[in-house]
């Protein structure tokens, strides 16, 4: 993937990754991906003197809500993106985050809650 991200354009390579057949996957796969996912996002913190921890309840909300079938893993992703990313750079940049403290994201009211 690396290579063709050189010689290729990123819409070229979303609407390939769109198409291509894949084994479906179940909702325990797709929580261990999630967990996968995750650790990516603790080593990238980590590098910024930030912590942060998962409930498994958080795990379970992220693979249930982002599963799906027919897509796989791709949901995931997108929804690691849109709902723990996009939050923790928001706390990032309003300096709300306590380095000496470790987040925990958990699950509640439906949506993933933050803790520091």
């Amino acid at each position: 993937m690396e290579q063709l991200k050189q010689f290729m354009r990123p819409e070229f390579l979303n609407r390939v990754d769109d198409i291509i057949m894949f084994k479906p996957l179940d909702e325990s796969q797709i929580a261990d991906i999630v967990r996968m996912q995750f650790r990516s996002v603790q080593k990238m913190l980590a590098a910024n003197d930030i912590k942060i921890d998962i409930t498994d309840a958080a795990v379970d909300f992220i693979a249930k809500q982002s599963y799906n079938p027919q897509y796989g893993a791709r949901p995931v992703k997108r929804m690691m993106q849109r709902e723990l990313l996009n939050s923790l750079s928001k706390m990032i940049l309003a300096e709300s985050v306590d380095k000496t403290k470790t987040i925990i994201v958990d699950v509640g009211d439906n949506n993933l809650l933050f803790r520091n």
